[in-house]
């Protein structure tokens, strides 16, 4: 059987935060990460694969996980990379077409910041890499121009720059077009901006942009 090009890895963020949609995913190829596992398993879905040091499971917890069939690499707690950044790259190995994570934000703001700026590894690797969670979807782009489709899970749209500038942002069939304009670190000129047509574009022509599709609390 041919494997799936979507794998989806799940951490241990708060489960609260899972998006409704995730567990009924069906063709994705799925990676649990630390407490990520344990959720998975309770809610019927066996990973390929298990990464962490497990100290966000009880012992009994463990003892659960372990009754099921499948392998887990599991590493010290004191290591040089988080458990997540173990399971992308080995995702990234893969060479699939896209990773979606789920569970890294929500949490510690530290490891949240973190976990955004692993979205770069994507980027580097040409791999459609995503963060999402019940309230946004992040992804970060190299220069181009790309298109975007209304979406009523995630109806604004914000535009950061994630390297000290992104020059030349040209958003069309936005509520606030631009054409041309550059961006910097602690810009808050493309904060929650709309689609007004059904499929828009932006484009830019340097820097690393990180893209915010979000909703809020009340809309879900």
């Amino acid at each position: 059987m041919m494997k799936s090009k979507h794998i989806y890895i799940v951490a241990g963020g708060p489960e609260k935060d899972l998006p409704a949609h995730l567990l009924n995913e069906k063709d994705v190829r799925w990676i649990g990460v630390d407490r990520g596992v344990y959720t998975l398993l309770k809610n019927g879905v066996i990973p390929e694969h298990g990464f962490g040091d497990f100290d966000s499971v009880s012992v009994e917890e463990r003892k659960w996980m372990e009754t099921h069939d499948l392998p887990f690499t599991v590493y010290p707690s004191e290591k040089d990379h988080t458990d997540l950044e173990i399971a992308l790259d080995w995702a990234i190995n893969e060479k699939p077409e896209a990773i979606t994570m789920f569970g890294v934000t929500g949490g510690r703001l530290d490891h949240s910041w973190m976990n955004v700026q692993m979205l770069i590894k994507g980027v580097k690797a040409n791999v459609q890499l995503t963060i999402e969670d019940k309230l946004n979807r992040l992804e970060m782009k190299e220069p181009g121009t790309y298109s975007a489709q209304k979406d009523d899970r995630f109806p604004y749209m914000s535009f950061l720059s994630f390297t000290p500038e992104v020059t030349g942002l040209t958003l069309i069939g936005y509520r606030y077009p631009l054409e041309e304009r550059h961006i910097s670190w602690g810009s808050s000129l493309c904060i929650s901006n709309e689609l007004v047509e059904e499929i828009g574009s932006y484009s830019f022509s340097s820097g690393i942009l990180l893209v915010v599709r979000s909703s809020d609390a009340e809309q879900v």
